[in-house]
Parts: C-alpha cells; structure tokens; sequence
C-alpha cells in the first residue's frame, strides 16, 4: 500500500486529536507543518497555516479535499462522499472550522475526538 502523509497544524488540539483519530485505522505519516521540511512535498507554511495537506501517490490534496481522501482511505467512505458531493458546501465547512477553532462547536468536536481516542 503506498504511503500516505498527512501535514498538518501541530498547534491545534483539533487537529492533532484528528491525526490520532485517523491513526488509528490508517497508517499515516503525520507532519506538523510548523517543525517539518516541506519543500520535498513543494508546500510553504503560509499554505499549510491555512489549510491542510495529504500527500499520497504524488498528488497533492489540501483541504475539504484531504480529509474526504483520508476518510474513504480509512473506510468512512459515506463521510467521504458527503464532503465530496457536497462540493462548495463541503469546501465553505471545511474553511469554516479552519477559521473558528475556538468556536464552542470545534472545541465540542475536539472532546468528542479525544474522548473517542482514548477508547
């Protein structure tokens, strides 16, 4: 099976609680992006600050986009359709909680993956 590297924002509870959720039915290479090299995966921090990044099979996938992947890859392949078939509504989500991890809601989903991780 071919690898799979996910960079993300190693100072976001929600996202580090997230890399360990997918971890744990998928072997990842997880990257936070504020202590790794990236210019192998030809990304900058300032995109990676913004949004984050799958790398698998040479082809790069950022945003709604890398987590739809990573969610079919992992075998949540109806989550991974919402996303998908949801399109621009998926894409205005996913920036959303990029944009609000400080929200009541986000803070919500980072208990709800840390209690679920612990399992």
């Amino acid at each position: 099976m071919n690898q799979i590297t996910v960079i993300f924002d190693g100072q976001c509870q929600f996202c580090q609680q997230s890399v360990t959720w997918i971890q744990r039915k998928l072997v990842i290479t997880a990257l936070p992006f504020q202590t790794s090299d990236l210019a192998p995966f030809n990304l900058t921090k300032e995109q990676c600050a913004k949004q984050v990044y799958v790398v698998s099979d040479g082809i790069t996938y950022g945003g709604a986009t890398a987590i739809a992947f990573l969610l079919r890859r992992r075998g949540n392949r109806i989550q991974s359709e919402l996303i998908t078939a949801s399109g621009p509504m998926g894409r205005a989500g996913y920036r959303w909680i990029a944009g609000h991890r400080n929200s009541w809601p986000v803070k919500l989903s980072t208990r709800i993956l840390t209690y679920l991780n612990r399992k």
